[in-house]
């Protein structure tokens, strides 16, 4: 394995870690900085919104740069935003850090699969691409609830000291591994982007990934408040409940993978999003008592995270169909729709804590997510109709 795609997979790490660290440390951030838990719940979403517009317009206004020089100057972003938030002096500063490194978040992930398959030969590329992503795996299992606990050890400010350092230690690994010659991809125009979203089946998908993704986060972004004043947790317990969740994450996201590939991504969705919602109404009953609170967090993050694979598998299968000669752009625009879904799913959450309380959180999370459903099994249904349209065709020729 290369060194440099070890540099990578370490950025991929702090970015998963600095993404999802917050949700842990939001009552103690929102104490910290005198501000409410729907305004600290708002960090969430305007990382998730810098993400969105990160990853397809950055990107494309750096499409004829050197691959290498736009990773070094992500990384640098990334590094500077996450200083500036170990040292923000109060709410509004550090809501410029979160939107800095959110929009790093974006154009990282959009280059770093170009950059990982670069590395190696053709026929190991996709291993490449996996290995990277396996930082963000990891920092879902170890970084967040490793960040929860420094931050509520330590102070939040501590979980954005190590977690930049991080960042340098992968830039300045980037810096000397990463060659400067790899092989560049025609640039991806805006226009082609553009062109992607006049498609109606594809935003549909989008629609599906945005709801069924951004469900969730309406109550996942108030996890920790939840635990501590319904489920009687203590600060310092949060962290060991954030890592149970990582490791059904990580059991979610391959488990939701084989699901999508033995039987299709409209049948494995069908039965993650029901899950999903389901789980979100338990949650509801279940959060009052601490073993049980936990139990059901257990679960849901299996089925939090096992509808990735699958939309993303749904989008190119859709793409190759409907815009061919955009494949990898629709790919990227579905990885803005899960931070859209994010940034509104986390923002919509506040409003709720605000108006009406907490545990109004993971009902209607399930709500949303069940409108995902739906559009699932209506994208189900024009499939079929397309399919059975194509087929009466191909008679009627012969």
């Amino acid at each position: 394995m290369p060194l440099a795609l070890i540099a990578l997979t370490l950025s991929a790490f702090a970015i998963g870690t600095t993404e999802f660290v917050i949700v842990g440390l939001i009552p103690t951030m929102a104490s910290d900085l005198n501000v409410s838990l729907p305004s600290a719940g708002l960090l969430v979403s305007l990382y998730a919104l810098g993400v969105a517009v990160g990853a397809p317009v950055l990107t494309a206004l750096t499409a004829k740069w050197n691959r290498k020089h736009v990773l070094l100057t992500v990384m640098s972003l990334f590094v500077v935003g996450n200083l500036l938030a170990w040292q923000a002096p109060g709410y509004n500063t550090l809501i410029v850090a979160r939107i800095l490194t959110g929009l790093a978040h974006g154009v990282f992930f959009s280059i770093g699969s170009t950059i990982a398959t670069g590395l190696v030969p053709k026929e190991k590329a996709a291993s490449a691409i996996a290995i990277m992503f396996t930082g963000l795996t990891v920092a879902l299992v170890t970084g967040v609830p490793l960040g929860t606990y420094i931050g509520q050890t330590f102070g939040w400010q501590a979980t954005f000291l190590i977690v930049a350092l991080l960042g340098l230690i992968a830039l300045i690994g980037s810096a000397f591994l990463v060659p400067s010659n790899l092989k560049q991809a025609p640039a991806a125009k805006l226009s082609s982007q553009l062109n992607v979203l006049a498609q109606p089946r594809l935003l549909l998908v989008y629609a599906i990934t945005a709801l069924g993704y951004g469900g969730t986060f309406t109550a996942f972004t108030f996890l920790a408040p939840i635990l501590q004043q319904e489920s009687g947790f203590s600060a310092n317990v949060i962290s060991l409940i954030m890592l149970v969740y990582g490791v059904s994450v990580a059991v979610g996201n391959i488990w939701g993978g084989k699901m999508a590939d033995k039987m299709g991504p409209i049948k494995a969705l069908t039965i993650i999003f029901s899950g999903l919602a389901a789980i979100l109404v338990v949650f509801n009953f279940t959060a009052v008592n601490p073993i049980a609170a936990v139990a059901t967090i257990l679960v849901w993050g299996a089925f939090a995270f096992g509808n990735v694979p699958g939309l993303q598998v749904y989008v190119v299968k859709l793409a190759e169909k409907f815009s061919p000669d955009a494949v990898d752009v629709a790919s990227g625009l579905n990885i803005a729709a899960f931070n859209v879904g994010i940034a509104l799913g986390s923002w919509g959450g506040g409003l709720i804590v605000s108006e009406v309380g907490l545990m109004h959180t993971p009902w209607t999370g399930a709500v949303i997510v069940l409108v995902a459903l739906a559009l699932t099994r209506f994208s189900g249904h024009l499939d079929k109709r397309a399919e059975n349209q194509w087929t009466e065709k191909s008679v009627s020729i012969k």
